[in-house]
This record gives C-alpha cells, structure tokens and sequence, in this order.
C-alpha cells in the first residue's frame, strides 16, 4: 500500500496481507527502520483490486519519474494496522510532548553556546527515538548535546541538520494562493528553481512575490515550466523573417500561452497572429549560418587572387 508517513512526509510502498484496502485516505500504523509510525493512504495509486494494486510495479515508477518525484521503488516496511481511536489520541499527545522536548533542547543548545539553531522535533510513535532538526551555517559537534538529550529521555536521539526548504517543509503553513505549502502538503523531493523559470513565465521578478515560506524561489514555478518550454519551442525566435497575409515581415515579440506572435512588417506595421497563420521565411539562425558561408567563399576566392598574383 501507498503511505505517506513521518515529519518530513516521506512517501512508500508498505507490504500488507489484507483482502480489502479502503478506496480514501484512512490513517494507518506502519513498521518502518525508525519504528511505529502513523501514516496515511494516499493518492490516486491507492486504487485496488482484491487487496492489490491496479498499476503493475513499472507504471507506480514511470508515474513518480514523470511526475519528478524522489520515489523508492522497494517497500519501506510493513503494515501493522488501521490506526484506532487510542492511536490517534496517542498522536495528539507526542505532539505536546514533541513542543516540551523541543524548548528543552532549545535550553541546551544556548548554554552550550553551539551555532545551531533548533527548527522542529519528531517523536516516532513507537517511542524508539526522537529527532531533532537544526539550521547551521556549516558544521557543528553536537556529540555532546546527543548525550545530554538521550540522559533526559531515555531514548534514542537523532540530530539532523536542513536547509532553508526543509524549514519551510516542517513549518510551513499557508501560502499566497490560500493552499498549504506544497513541500508540506504533498512534495518529497525539493527540486531546484531557478530565475529563468520565472522570466519565462513572465512571472514579476519581484524577490516579496516570488518568493516562498522559505526565502527561496516558489516551488509551483516549476509545475508549468515543461509546458511552457514545450510552447515556447513552437514559437518563431525574434528577428526570425517571415510571411503573413499582410506580407513579410520581422517577429519582434510573442506570447508563450497564447500562441501568438508580433510582426513587424515592411511598412513599419506591427500586428499580432496566431502561429499557425505565419509561414517562416528564415531564421536568425539560418541568416547568420548564410552570412558566415559568404564570408567564408569572400576570403577563399580573396586568398586564391593573392597566391595568382604571388604566382
């Protein structure tokens, strides 16, 4: 089965024995290498048919390689069971304990004086450990507050350090489309973003706009950019000569979305068409390739004068 598990919203397959696995998203208990933990079913892969899935194993890893998310193929671990009424309850109150935990920790960090800073915790459900995530500008030795955390609790302890997205991912709430955060909502693999993404989509380029919880550049800048590239690629480039129902003319601008492209023509006149009613004459490409070949042919045949006249 399909879960959605732990702080960081992992994702995997979890192999079960049941007959019948319900059709929406239920809560369940899952086994993983950290231990016990409290998932969820998710998805549109979580469609069954006598207790098994629809897709075979290669459509479940061409879906999530499609869709660019870091997904591992092999089972993370094993069902346990539907989680209870006392599960739940449960949950509500490692989460108390969670925010206790993290002030303690917090304690730690500024009389050790470590340049560290202390984001979120996670108390696995079965109890096995506790895990601590921190911001540092490098590295930092935090053997010692490990120690001092595992006196306290009695448990073990794991530290890990994040960056800017995975804070945003563990304290993100809601962002300027009204939604949750993605990376808190649904994504696992944080890819990267960069400006062109932005530019090509005529974003606004203004840092307060595109700009998410986590300082960075919005996630959501790379749902489109595939398609936009795809119609771009369409798109005549500019300075590309070519012939409309008003004759030739320049393409001097265009719009990815719409399809459409500005000419400007002989006489001076600019108009907007739809790609498919222009026929390209040349391209800045193809007008540059023939410029070097006469170039090329100039200096031969120049060169070829000179050695009859050395001759």
């Amino acid at each position: 089965m399909l879960v959605r598990y732990g702080r960081m919203n992992e994702l995997g397959l979890f192999e079960h024995h049941e007959i019948r696995i319900p059709k929406v998203p239920t809560r369940v208990v899952v086994k993983t290498e950290r231990g016990l933990e409290l998932g969820r079913l998710i998805g549109q892969l979580s469609a069954y048919k006598a207790g098994q899935f629809k897709l075979s194993q290669e459509q479940i890893n061409q879906y999530f390689a499609n869709s660019e998310v870091d997904f591992a193929g092999k089972p993370m671990g094993r069902f346990i069971r539907y989680a209870t009424s006392a599960d739940i309850s449960e949950e509500r109150h490692l989460l108390k304990i969670v925010q206790e935990e993290i002030q303690f920790c917090k304690g730690l960090v500024k009389e050790m004086e470590l340049p560290m800073k202390i984001v979120d915790a996670e108390h696995i459900f079965g109890g096995e450990r506790v895990i601590f995530y921190f911001m540092a500008d490098g590295r930092v030795d935090f053997r010692q507050l490990v120690k001092k955390l595992a006196h306290e609790y009695q448990s073990r302890i794991e530290i890990r350090q994040i960056g800017s997205r995975d804070e945003g991912k563990l304290l993100g709430d809601v962002e300027s489309c009204g939604q949750e955060c993605c990376c808190r909502r649904f994504l696992r693999a944080l890819k990267p973003v960069n400006m062109r993404m932005a530019k090509m989509q005529k974003a606004t380029l203004d840092p307060s706009k595109i700009s998410g919880y986590c300082g960075r550049l919005k996630c959501c800048l790379r749902y489109e950019n595939e398609t936009y590239t795809e119609l771009k690629r369409r798109l005549p480039k500019k300075k590309t000569i070519v012939k409309t129902k008003h004759g030739k003319g320049k393409v001097v601008d265009g719009q990815i979305l719409m399809q459409l492209v500005a000419v400007e023509h002989e006489d001076g006149v600019t108009m907007v068409f739809p790609i498919d009613e222009i026929e390209t004459i040349s391209s800045p490409e193809v007008a540059r390739q023939a410029k070097q070949i006469r170039h090329d042919t100039a200096d031969c045949n120049q060169n070829g004068d000179q050695g009859g006249l050395r001759q």
